[in-house]
């Protein structure tokens, strides 16, 4: 995946897009190896924020949608682990969006919400402000180090 950095942002875009729908690996890497390239740490927040975004709007969408053949042969997610998080998603609503960022078990909560049709305009806040916050996390930690 790290070579999808050879195409600058579009390739950033693409990858943490990507990382929130159905391949498994965690953007971070794509943000802090554009970073470590010389990227503009606004610009690359923006560009990772943006891609994780609507691919996890895509996760919700499959959901929504709520095509098992779908989600389990792409998303890999069985039924029943979308239904253990019926309590939750009754309970805390379009809030749980905010963990949509944690690698592995945010795909899953993406694709939660939006088979259990919590308010879309609500959790795509909830999860732009998820995803972004951790990629400012990222960037500072990379600032820091470096």
């Amino acid at each position: 995946m790290e070579g999808l950095l050879e195409y600058g942002y579009i390739g950033l875009f693409l990858g943490t897009f990507l990382a929130a729908t159905v391949v498994p690996f965690a953007s971070d890497v794509l943000l802090v190896g554009m970073l470590a390239a010389g990227g503009d740490p606004l610009t690359t927040i923006v560009v990772a924020t943006l891609g994780n975004w609507l691919g996890g709007l895509t996760s919700y969408w499959v959901g929504y949608i709520g095509k098992w053949e779908w989600i389990e042969r792409w998303f890999r997610v069985k039924r029943e682990t979308i239904e253990k998080h019926s309590a939750a998603m009754k309970r805390w609503g379009s809030l749980m969006a905010l963990l949509t960022w944690v690698p592995f078990v945010g795909d899953v909560m993406a694709i939660a919400l939006g088979f259990y049709r919590v308010d879309f305009w609500k959790m795509s806040i909830f999860m732009f402000i998820g995803k972004c916050g951790r990629f400012v996390m990222w960037a500072w930690l990379y600032g820091l180090i470096v």
